[in-house]
Order: structure tokens, then C-alpha cells, then sequence
């Protein structure tokens, strides 16, 4: 397992490089906003950034302690101008038990966030998701480091 840098998970950074994919994985989607386009102040981007990352820590899959966020689960969001959040996600494996309700669950959380008007929450299984997209802090807790 490579246990080196984890993948960039800012999912508001039109800046974050993405990592290039090893050998037998694919290349995490890269994090991307319009709202850096629009009349929003930097650091409202960065608020609003700072605010649905912690709404999406607040979300755990309920059979791995840790949240989706660190696990790597989220692929991509893209804040457009109107405040709509368009978040693109997956899951551990795609027979997983709350397949049907994490996305409403994701999207509960980012509604909450101030700045965001709607939240768009889509499944993909492309790439698939593997554990060298959790965070070290994720890997910690699930004792993989």
C-alpha cells in the first residue's frame, strides 16, 4: 500500500494539482469551481471552501470509523456562481449498504453551509474508489499507517 502524500481532497481549489495515478489506478478527478468566476470575494470562496469541508467531515460511512471526507470519498466539487454545489462522490465499494442514502446524506450537510444554495450530489464508481485516496489522518485512524 503506498502510505506516501495522500491525494488533494480541496474540493473548492481550482489551484490543486492532481496526483498522477500509479500504475494500477486511475487519476483522482480534479477539484474545480465557477464561482471563482463570479462576483464572490476570495476569502467568501474560501469560507464557504472551509464550511462544506467541514459539513462533509461531518458525514461517517456508518461501518468505517472515519468520515467521508478523510476517506476519500469526495471527487470533485464545483460551486457555480448561483450557489449550487455540484458534488461528485463515491463510495468504498459499490454494493455498499447506504448506497442509497449517503448522497442525500452529503447533501443534507452541504445545504446547512451559508453560500450554498443547493448541493448536487452524484455517484460515480469512475475511477474506483482504492484506500491510497484516504488522507494519513484516515489511515491513522483505521490503523493503516
Amino acid at each position: 500500500m503506498d502510505t506516501g502524500a495522500s491525494a488533494p481532497r480541496d474540493i473548492i481549489d481550482l489551484n490543486a494539482p492532481a496526483p498522477a495515478a500509479g500504475p494500477d489506478e486511475a487519476a483522482p478527478a480534479q477539484a474545480r469551481t465557477s464561482a471563482t468566476d463570479s462576483d464572490l470575494p476570495p476569502e467568501e470562496i474560501a469560507r464557504i471552501t472551509d464550511d462544506v469541508i467541514a459539513a462533509l467531515k461531518s458525514v461517517h460511512d456508518p461501518e468505517i470509523p472515519s468520515d467521508i471526507y478523510e476517506l476519500g470519498l469526495i471527487y470533485q466539487g464545483d460551486l457555480e456562481a448561483d450557489g449550487v454545489l455540484k458534488v461528485e462522490m463515491t463510495l468504498t465499494a459499490p454494493g455498499c449498504p447506504v448506497a442509497g442514502e449517503m448522497p442525500g446524506w452529503v447533501k443534507d450537510a452541504c445545504e446547512r453551509v451559508d453560500g450554498v444554495s443547493r448541493a448536487d450530489v452524484s455517484l460515480t464508481f469512475d475511477p474506483a474508489w482504492t484506500p491510497a485516496r484516504m488522507s494519513d489522518e484516515a489511515r491513522l485512524t483505521l490503523n493503516m499507517l
